[in-house]
């Protein structure tokens, strides 16, 4: 270990000792204080075409951003960089140029020669932009050696250099960037700064969120799951720590120069990608604007294919990371994003603004108040999946006055359509934004908090709306507030009615019966109720959600993770719950598809083909698609041949849906390979032995594995399992029983 890392190493051990990783009740936001202005800032980057600079102010003047920060290295003043640099600077934008080593020069620091070079290019720039910079960031993703190809020592000689040359040139500097929340080398190298006399000005972290997947959650990855709610590390907690440690060392000022959620990542998870990486974009700024503790927060690329508010077009990614040196926009068109509605959004309503706090205490749910002289403003949320109904967060007075806005500063309550049930819309994970007259102060109810047990997916067709009326409570998608009361009026369990001979699909457990769609004339919905209970399920399943939301729920957790379903439309039961019957369900019809299980059973009759599919074309596409069920931690728990429709698309490929949903089980990374096989084994029921292995070899060739003895044996016994319930519900006991 060299000398320079054991003075890093004894500075974080004395850090540790003196208590300075901690921080009480540093995951609430503090009161009282005022956003700046100019809080928001946004990486850019050049073009070849100089066409794209007037692209690039006309975005900038939509979103409302007046600070850039631009990444220059060695050559940039003579090309596109230097051009936009200079458009920028005549556009009156505040510009942070971040100067940058070429990887392979700060791999060779502190070399001497190296060293010269970089003294050179830093005075050559500052001596010809220096008065149209406002702050000067240098170095970059110095905990990131991969990336900025940094040692230590290497580090520490191509700062000192730079410092001395932006002291020269009597201008602000910002660092040391670093990246992602690791606060033991903000510690280290602020400490060694100290030492030097050569502290910046600013203190530069691009405070990432992107592994906690939602900027509200704790972070996982620090003590892992199990211990994260007890330390309670999130984006809130993070920023003050740093600030914190940022004021000990003697830079009070703390700044995130960029930071985003990269879609590649977001796709792992969840299907709409650019929809949520605009939630957590809103939700990011927010937060940090809550938090007190940054002076600026910014978001990185302005314009890129895989992490902009801008796209480009799919570009191959360059060799360095775009958050250690976003060099260039390549790509031959632009595209706006949902984030670049949020961001503008964001923009408009919180700068300059007065933080009054965090409204609640419970987690999942989100209210921060915000206010001027003119307005207040509460910016609302939940995390992904769950839901929270305006009444129950708001009396219905102070929702009268409400002016209610979108994520992306859309006013929903400027329609007409919308009005007529605006008061009942439902919280999601996309923010909503509720404006009050300075003259009126609303006050959140106190027991506000999440629905209970109601998984909502918040990306889908339309708005959500909740109803709750005498004995009755429920939830409908719909376009508009016209269309929530056609829904409501026609589904309401004082009208839907029950299934007739002519419009029954099933009647046993279940009655499934259709109805006409109040929203297209010659429409269909289906109705779903419970009828019958054993007495094992009526103890049970008063422990439980009503079934009809339970389907509802696992409906909306398929759309979450891009797995076709029926579409939910509504759900209603009775609230006080006693009668285990009185709830329903309603999702879209699906006209003309086959099942899985339908398919099987002509396999296993010896037919080649069914409705023109082959063995060979359909058991490739089924597994892959429970690979993607599985793989997203849905554990289906009824994954019967019915209940998996399939049709044929005009490409040659097979799509599926899944029905019956009511039994869904979550996993947060994966479904086990115990529970798998439980979900196949009732899928592979009706198919016979050949194409069962034929089938559960393509399935399990993916995972790496093969199938085994004992997992035949699994199979048999659910075979032999269902063999015998159709042979006891043949017997006169069980049909009296069952009367």
């Amino acid at each position: 270990m060299s000398a320079t890392s054991r003075r890093f190493a004894r500075a974080v051990a004395a850090a540790l000792l003196r208590g300075q990783f901690t921080l009480r009740d540093g995951h609430l936001p503090p009161s009282g204080h005022r956003v700046p202005d100019d809080f928001s800032g946004i990486g850019v980057a050049a073009a070849a075409d100089p066409a794209h600079d007037d692209h690039q102010l006309a975005l900038l003047a939509r979103l409302g951003v007046r600070h850039v920060r631009l990444d220059f290295t060695y050559g940039d003043a003579d090309g596109p960089a230097g051009r936009l640099l200079e458009r920028l600077a005549q556009a009156g934008h505040r510009i942070t140029l971040h100067l940058l080593q070429p990887f392979e020069e700060a791999r060779r620091m502190p070399d001497s020669t190296a060293g010269e070079r970089w003294r050179a290019y830093i005075a050559a720039t500052l001596a010809r932009y220096g008065g149209q910079i406002e702050v000067i960031e240098a170095t970059s993703t110095v905990n990131r050696k991969r990336w900025a190809g940094y040692t230590l020592d290497g580090l520490l000689a191509a700062w000192s250099i730079a410092w001395e040359e932006v002291r020269r040139a009597g201008l602000p500097l910002a660092g040391p960037s670093i990246t992602d929340f690791e606060p033991v080398y903000n510690v280290g190298l602020l400490a060694l700064l100290r030492e030097r006399g050569q502290l910046p000005d600013l203190h530069a972290d691009n405070l990432f969120s992107e592994r906690c997947t939602e900027p509200e959650r704790w972070d996982h990855k620090i003590l892992g799951h199990r211990l994260a709610a007890l330390i309670r590390f999130n984006l809130v907690k993070k920023a003050r720590l740093l600030a914190r440690i940022g004021t000990s060392a003697g830079v009070p000022e703390l700044i995130s120069p960029a930071a985003f959620w990269t879609l590649p990542r977001i796709a792992r998870l969840l299907p709409d990608s650019e929809h949520k990486q605009a939630d957590y974009l809103a939700r990011y700024f927010l937060l940090c604007a809550a938090s007190g503790a940054l002076r600026r927060a910014a978001w990185g690329p302005l314009v890129c294919h895989r992490e902009g508010l801008v796209d480009d077009g799919a570009q191959p990614y360059p060799a360095l990371e775009r958050i250690t040196h976003y060099a260039a926009v390549t790509g031959p068109g632009l595209r706006e994003r949902p984030a670049f509605a949020a961001f503008a959004a964001f923009n408009r309503l919180i700068p300059g603004t007065t933080y009054e706090g965090r409204l609640n205490r419970d987690q999942g749910l989100e209210v921060h108040a915000f206010s001027d002289a003119g307005q207040h403003l509460h910016a609302i949320w939940t995390i992904n999946g769950r839901a929270a109904a305006l009444p129950d967060l708001y009396e219905a007075a102070d929702l009268a006055r409400a002016r209610i806005f979108d994520r992306d500063g859309a006013e929903l309550s400027g329609s007409a359509a919308l009005e007529t049930r605006l008061a009942t819309l439902v919280v999601t994970e996309r923010p909503l934004y509720l404006r009050w007259p300075a003259s009126h102060r609303p006050a959140l109810r106190p027991d506000a908090s999440l629905l209970p047990g109601v998984a909502v997916h918040a990306h889908g067709a339309g708005l959500l709306y909740y109803y709750r009326n005498g004995d009755w409570h429920g939830m409908v998608r719909a376009a508009d507030g016209l269309e929530a009361d056609a829904l409501i009026h026609a589904l309401h369990p004082d009208h839907i009615g029950g299934p007739s001979r002519s419009d029954t699909l099933r009647h046993a457990r279940n009655a499934i019966w259709t109805v006409p769609d109040p929203r297209a004339p010659g429409g269909k919905l289906v109705v779903k109720q419970p009828v019958k209970h054993h007495l094992h399920k009526k103890l049970l399943d008063r422990l439980k959600p009503s079934k009809a939301r339970r389907s509802w729920n696992g409906a909306c957790e398929l759309q979450r993770r891009g797995l076709g379903t029926a579409a939910p439309v509504a759900w209603f039961e009775q609230r006080s719950g006693r009668d285990l019957t009185r709830n329903w369900y309603v999702c879209e019809h699906v006209d003309g598809q086959l099942s899985a299980g339908s398919l099987f059973s002509a396999y296993a009759r010896g037919e080649a083909q069914h409705a023109g599919i082959t063995p060979d074309a359909a058991y490739p596409a089924l597994a892959a698609f429970l690979l993607r069920l599985h793989a997203s931690g849905v554990f289906f728990r009824d994954l019967s041949g019915g209940n998996i429709l399939l049709q044929p698309q005009p490409d040659g490929t097979l799509a599926f849906k899944l029905i019956d949903t009511a039994r869904i089980r979550l996993y947060p990374q994966g479904v086990p390979l115990r529970s798998r096989m439980a979900d196949l084994a009732r899928a592979c029921h009706k198919l016979h032995p050949a194409g069962r292995e034929a089938f559960m070899a393509c399935y399990l060739q993916a995972l790496g594995r093969r199938f085994t003895p004992w997992q035949r044996a699994g199979f048999a016994l659910y075979d032999l399992k269902a063999a015998f319930k159709r042979r006891l519900r043949k017997t006169r006991a069980y049909k009296a029983l069952k009367r």
